[in-house]
């Protein structure tokens, strides 16, 4: 007998795509394939309308007014790589959260052993951050402040509408890490009162994978050096990179069919409505957390209610071995999880989850009242199982 699929690892990457995202890339595989900027032929710049569409969708998504600001990359690591690398230099001060992704940690990390002066400011047990400890952190060579939106490990949403203020009361730039808000939340360049936000297309914008970017400040894009560099399909008679935008970042081929899905998704979401997105998907964590309540042996990491949190919720096994749970859960019901450290070591320390992990489960618009139900009954019998 077939077992059941439920797909609840949408914090890693989304499954199903958005409606349109397979067909839109389809047509351009077998209908188009021209590259963008690199020919005046019709397939070209039907591309090109295309990429410059999405552009203004990723603009209307985060309340940004200047298209030629939107870079995309092949993902939010790249971003974020492109933007830490290219402006922090020797001496130079940045103030971090203690529940960050690898994708920050490491490449500053990197930096650290060539003089970057780095302050992990501490969050509480739940994931939140006190704004006031993040201004205490600052100091007089405080270039930016990099945050993560929301925890990857935990759900918890952090403050960054105040700690966004604090920046632009001091000069300093804010970096903002939205992998796990952009197509939940409001995201709001201007209230969040950002220098970058970086984006990913493959978790709860629906898109594929390989598609993500940033949209930049004109202020602190004058002081970011591009991480690659090579053919723009403009000024193909210079041999030095352009310094106007896009192209300053887009070196390279594009991922044309990947931004084609992208324009898809993002399509599907301003025609569905982030608010009743975010809706349905609080509306399951609420039941499931709500029945995890009454499963005796578990802990739930972070917070026990929805505000503040998007749909991502870790659970410990406190009885058993949680990658055995996570195991059964697949190997019996066809459950998808992520068990392990999340590429966020410093956040499960935060949370004092390390170094055992979590089992994470995380829900999208996709997913069903029925799904969850199946779920909680599915880690009751794991847990008969395993007693």
């Amino acid at each position: 007998m077939n077992k059941k699929r439920i797909y609840l690892d949408n914090g890693a990457t989304s499954f199903p795509k958005a409606p349109g995202v397979a067909e839109s890339m389809y047509n351009y595989l077998v209908n188009n394939g021209a590259s963008v900027g690199r020919g005046s032929y019709e397939e070209t710049l039907d591309a090109q309308r295309v990429i410059f569409e999405t552009r203004e969708l990723i603009c209307k998504l985060f309340n940004f007014d200047k298209v030629e600001n939107v870079v995309f990359t092949k993902n939010i690591t790249e971003s974020l790589n492109t933007i830490i690398k290219g402006l922090l230099t020797d001496n130079d001060h940045v103030i971090i959260s203690s529940m960050e992704h690898n994708a920050v940690m490491r490449p500053l990390n990197s930096l650290e052993l060539k003089g970057i002066d780095i302050t992990r400011v501490m969050c509480n047990k739940y994931g939140e951050i006190d704004p006031s400890d993040v201004r205490d952190a600052i100091k007089a060579n405080t270039k930016a402040i990099i945050m993560i939106h929301s925890s990857n490990v935990c759900g918890t949403v952090l403050d960054l509408e105040e700690i966004g203020k604090i920046a632009k009361e001091n000069n300093i730039f804010f970096i903002v890490d939205a992998a796990q808000t952009a197509g939940f939340l409001d995201v709001d360049f201007i209230k969040l009162n950002a220098s970058v936000i970086a984006f990913t297309g493959h978790k709860s914008l629906l898109g594929p994978q390989g598609t993500g970017g940033f949209i930049v400040s004109d202020e602190i894009c004058k002081q970011i050096n591009p991480f690659i560099e090579g053919g723009t399909g403009s000024a193909s008679e210079d041999e030095n990179q352009p310094k106007y935008m896009p192209d300053k970042f887009e070196s390279g081929t594009p991922n044309v069919v990947g931004l084609y899905g992208l324009n898809a998704s993002l399509k599907f979401i301003f025609e569905t409505g982030l608010e009743n997105i975010r809706n349905h998907e609080l509306k399951i964590t609420k039941m499931f957390i709500e029945g995890l309540n009454n499963i005796k042996g578990i802990k739930i990491i972070g917070k026990l209610e929805t505000e503040g949190r998007t749909p991502v919720v870790s659970v410990d096994f406190l009885e058993n071995d949680n990658a055995l749970v996570s195991y059964m859960l697949e190997k019996s019901y066809g459950i998808s999880t992520r068990v392990g450290m999340h590429c966020a070591p410093s956040a499960h320390k935060t949370l004092g989850t390390f170094p055992s992990g979590t089992v994470r489960f995380s829900f999208s618009y996709f997913n069903t009242e029925d799904e969850i139900d199946y779920t909680l009954n599915s880690i009751k019998e794991v847990l008969r199982k395993v007693d």
